[in-house]
């Protein structure tokens, strides 16, 4: 097995930071790859945020309502990969 990292995304050009408004998934759920898994928002937009593999959801770092830098490590997913 191994782990794929999922970043916060930078919505727009000057955006530095976002907030996490909604996790589609739960630690322990299984996700397809480009599965939306979370829903995040800068000042000015509100994105997306889709599973770069597939696998199973095993940690969230960043709770709803943090800030996180775009970036940043906000989950993991562990694949069944080499």
């Amino acid at each position: 097995m191994s782990s794929v990292n999922i970043i916060m995304p930078k919505l727009g050009m000057t955006m530095k930071k976002g907030t996490i408004v909604e996790w589609k998934k739960k630690v322990g759920e299984k996700v397809e790859k480009e599965e939306i898994i979370a829903i995040v928002e800068s000042e000015k937009l509100t994105g997306e945020v889709k599973a770069p593999a597939s696998g199973v959801l095993v940690k969230i770092l960043h709770d709803v309502g943090e800030e996180v830098p775009v970036g940043e490590v906000i989950a993991i997913i562990e694949t069944e990969g080499s």
